[in-house]
């Protein structure tokens, strides 16, 4: 039910609860919105890649902001993960997401892999710090990770499959290394002079 009425020079307008929850609710989706902000992606070779991020004191409102910050920007990049180190913040965090439905990310804050198993899976990998390339790259297909989630609750994953294979891709950006460094030195430096000469024709 709405109604309007007239107070003075004011015009007050009196809705039912259940479109004054509808409001609030979209008030709310659109602040929270507007409240988190698109980083830039650092693109290889910048320097500022081979840092090597530090462990994150205390998960408070400064790294909650951060998270969404990394969910908005890796959502917008059509990507399926993101180290903070790419957008050069350097502490050790990641978020993921695999879902078809871009709807469960996987947070990672002061993440730690243990490789268990000797099985070795190749896939063909890129990166949001080296677009538009993709080459195979190695690595254990099965792993232990301990990490700590967006509350600072620490939890433990055995995954396998391409899961294993992006975090341990993304754990790399926080210790300075990227998928390139597992490539011949011809292939990085081919990979390498493309992306400077693109770098000059955008600036």
């Amino acid at each position: 039910m709405v109604y309007t009425a007239i107070t003075g020079r004011f015009r007050v307008v009196i809705i039912g609860p259940a479109r004054m929850l509808t409001a609030v609710y979209t008030f709310l989706l659109e602040f929270h919105h507007k409240a988190m902000t698109i980083r830039t992606i650092l693109e290889f070779p910048d320097p500022r890649l081979r840092t090597t991020a530090a462990p994150v004191a205390t998960v408070d409102k400064r790294i909650r902001h951060l998270l969404d910050d990394m969910l908005e920007t890796m959502y917008e990049a059509k990507g399926i993960g993101l180290a903070a180190t790419q957008i050069d913040v350097h502490e050790r965090i990641v978020v993921m997401d695999l879902s078809e439905e871009r709807d469960s990310p996987l947070i990672l804050i002061n993440p730690e892999v243990e490789i268990i198993g000797d099985g070795q899976l190749e896939h063909d990998e890129g990166c949001l710090s080296v677009p538009g390339f993709y080459e195979t790259v190695s690595r254990p297909d099965c792993i232990r990770l301990r990490a700590l989630n967006e509350k600072g609750e620490a939890f433990e994953l055995e995954p396998d499959g391409l899961q294993a294979v992006c975090i341990q891709h993304e754990l790399d950006h926080l210790n300075g290394k990227l998928f390139v460094d597992y490539l011949s030195a011809l292939k990085r430096q081919r990979i390498r002079k493309k992306l400077e000469k693109l770098h000059r024709q955008s600036a």
